[in-house]
């Protein structure tokens, strides 16, 4: 998804920054930014996130190298916590994938950034299954 949005603003907003955001458990377009060349996850990543668990490939890294301006990682509890402070405060049901962005912006590393003006960030996603968690129980059929 990263690949159409950073194409969609840059082709808008040339100057626009592009950030994207992924777990630290399943960092392949970090280490991919970071090592210049296309580096796949070894192994399925073990993330809340499982909309990211697969690999960027070799369409949507080429877009990803030359439009993203930059790669966040966050763990897995920052994960958690974004989710529920969106879920709590937004009162948007999102799945913990989009959760990432808004851990990342709630993050050291992107607080440390010189001041930005106008962040966006994008939540999609309501792919959750409710009666996995624990705190809610099926209601039952109404009669």
């Amino acid at each position: 998804m990263i690949s159409g949005i950073a194409v969609t603003i840059k082709a808008l907003r040339p100057e626009v920054k592009v950030y994207a955001a992924e777990p630290c458990n399943a960092d392949d377009c970090f280490q991919s930014k970071l090592k210049g060349e296309l580096t796949p996850n070894p192994s399925p990543p073990d993330t809340i996130a499982d909309g990211v668990k697969s690999s960027i490939g070799p369409y949507s890294w080429p877009i990803i190298r030359d439009l993203v301006d930059e790669v966040f990682t966050v763990t897995e509890d920052e994960i958690k916590h974004a989710t529920q402070l969106v879920w709590e405060r937004m009162k948007l049901l999102i799945e913990p994938t989009a959760a990432v962005g808004v851990a990342a912006v709630l993050g050291e590393q992107f607080q440390k950034m010189p001041a930005l003006q106008n962040v966006c960030v994008v939540l999609s996603g309501g792919n959750v299954d409710l009666t996995s968690l624990g705190w809610l129980k099926r209601a039952e059929e109404p009669a």
